[in-house]
């Protein structure tokens, strides 16, 4: 079984140093608790983890470094209409599944990757940018 590698803490030194920023005790185990998670949690949940391994750290400050790594590029911010940010340590183009009962998100590989959208045609001249796919419905857990 092989072992996952450690977070690449070097990628965030630099894209943090790139905004003047720099990688504090609070901000790494932030980045570390969301590099092993396989979901994408609250500021909350983040909170409630990392505050066993740093006891002082308060959720302000957890707030403070999610927004500061999602500002340099090194997480993602995903708001929903429950009013619940969740946060993504992947920032590659990558697709998601929600439960619309416990609120989870994770990650989901598209087979075929982006072909798919060449057949999107939006209207009324609008120029897509970027975009995000989810899929909602019911996890393994809230399903039963």
């Amino acid at each position: 079984m092989s072992r996952k590698p450690p977070p690449d803490t070097e990628g965030l030194r630099r894209k943090l140093g790139a905004r003047g920023a720099h990688v504090t005790r609070q901000r790494l185990a932030v980045f570390e608790f969301l590099d092993q998670v396989t979901h994408h949690p609250t500021a909350e949940e983040v909170f409630r983890s990392v505050r066993q391994r740093v006891p002082k750290i308060s959720l302000a400050t957890v707030y403070k470094n999610l927004e500061s790594l999602v500002a340099c590029g090194a997480a993602t911010k995903f708001t929903y209409g429950d009013g619940a940010a969740r946060y993504d340590i992947r920032t590659d183009h990558h697709y998601h599944t929600r439960c619309l009962k416990c609120g989870q998100v994770s990650d989901m590989d598209a087979v075929g990757g982006d072909e798919w959208l060449k057949g999107i045609r939006p209207t009324g001249g609008f120029k897509v940018q970027d975009y995000r796919l989810e899929l909602l419905g019911h996890c393994k857990k809230c399903a039963r």
